[in-house]
C-alpha cells in the first residue's frame, strides 16, 4: 500500500481568528481509515511537511479535515497555508498515524487549549454522553469550532476565556474510572500532569519536553535486509545518516513527536529520546540514538 495519498484541496474556510480549516478530498478514491486522535503529514507545495490532527468525521472516507493556526513564529508551514494555499491544489497526505488513541472508559474529561481542540473534536463525538469538554482560549473568536461544539453538545462543553480552570477541582470531581485527554500549550499540559493521576491522563504535545541525555557518541547501524552498515557521527542524527546512505526514511517533525520516522529494531539497545513512547522493537530515528551497534530492518 502506498505511504501517501493524493488529495485535492476542496475548501479553505476560516473557523476562528487566525485559524483555517482545510477539507482534503481523495483524488483517487476513498482515503485511508482513521480513528479519533490520529494525525497526518501534509506535504505542502513549498517543500515543507507538517503534521495536523484530523478533526473531521472518521466515517467520511471521502475527505479529511484539518485546522491550521497562523503561527506568528511560523517556520514556513502555517504561513504558506494561510497566505498562499488555495482550493483546487493537489496535495500529498500520509496515511493516518495515531499516537493519541481514545481508550475505552465509562467517563471522559477532555481538556483543550486553542488549536489543541483539533484531535479532541472527533474524540468528543465518539465518547458518548458521559464525556465533558473544558475548552480554554483567549476569546471565543480565537477558539476553533467553539460554536459548532456548543451547538452539538450543549452544557457538556464549557468555554473558558478568563483563564485556566481549577484542574485540581476537576480531578476531584471525576469518577474512579474516568480518563482525561488533554491537548494544548505546554503550560496547560504541565498543569494537567500536576493535577491528574498519571494512569488516567493522556496528553498530546506540539513540542517535545526538554530533556537531558548523555553526550552523543558515534555508533554503527547494521541494516539487516540490505546487508549494509551505516556509521552515525556524534553530530549527526540517525535519520540523516540513513538518508545520506540512500535509505528513504519518511520524516516530519524531526523532534520526536509525530512518529513518521519509525523504524524497526531487531538487535541492540536504542536510546529513546522521543516524546510519544516508541513501541517495543521500534524507534524514531529523528531524535533517538544508541551508544553501541544497532541492527535495524532496512
Amino acid at each position: 500500500m502506498p505511504l501517501t495519498q493524493k488529495t485535492v484541496l476542496d475548501r479553505v474556510e476560516p473557523v476562528a481568528d487566525g485559524v483555517v480549516s482545510l477539507v482534503l478530498c481523495g483524488a483517487e478514491g476513498p482515503l485511508a481509515p482513521w480513528e479519533p486522535g490520529a494525525h497526518v503529514d501534509l506535504s505542502l507545495p513549498n517543500w515543507l511537511t507538517r503534521q495536523y490532527s484530523l478533526c473531521g468525521d472518521p466515517a467520511d472516507r471521502g475527505g479529511y479535515r484539518v485546522a491550521v493556526r497562523h503561527d506568528r513564529l511560523s517556520r514556513g508551514g502555517s504561513e504558506y497555508v494561510h497566505l498562499f494555499l488555495r482550493a483546487g491544489r493537489t496535495l500529498d497526505v500520509s496515511l493516518p498515524r495515531n499516537n493519541f488513541p481514545l481508550l475505552p472508559a465509562p467517563e471522559y474529561l477532555f481538556i483543550a487549549g486553542g488549536i489543541g481542540i483539533t484531535p479532541i473534536v472527533p474524540m468528543l463525538a465518539a465518547a458518548g454522553d458521559s464525556a465533558r469538554l473544558v475548552y480554554v482560549g483567549r476569546s471565543e473568536a480565537t477558539m476553533p469550532f467553539a460554536a459548532e461544539l456548543k451547538a452539538a453538545y450543549g452544557d457538556r462543553v464549557r468555554l473558558h476565556t478568563d483563564g485556566r480552570p481549577d484542574f485540581a477541582a476537576l480531578a476531584a470531581g471525576l469518577g474512579p474510572d474516568a480518563l482525561v485527554y488533554c491537548c494544548g500549550p505546554a503550560s496547560m499540559l504541565d498543569a494537567a500532569e500536576a493535577a491528574f493521576p498519571a494512569h488516567r491522563l493522556h496528553l498530546e504535545r506540539f513540542r517535545p519536553v526538554a530533556k537531558e541525555f548523555a553526550p552523543d557518541v558515534p555508533f554503527d547501524v547494521h541494516c539487516v535486509r540490505s546487508g549494509r552498515t551505516v556509521s552515525v557521527a556524534a553530530e549527526e542524527s540517525l535519520l540523516d545518516a540513513l538518508n545520506h546512505a540512500g535509505f528513504r526514511i519518511p520524516s516530519g517533525c524531526r523532534e520526536g513527536v509525530c512518529g513518521s520516522c519509525e523504524i524497526r529494531v531487531v538487535g541492540g539497545e536504542p536510546e529513546h529520546r522521543d516524546d510519544i513512547g516508541a513501541p517495543d522493537g521500534r524507534m524514531y530515528c529523528c531524535v533517538s540514538r544508541a551508544s553501541s551497534r544497532l541492527d535495524v530492518d532496512l
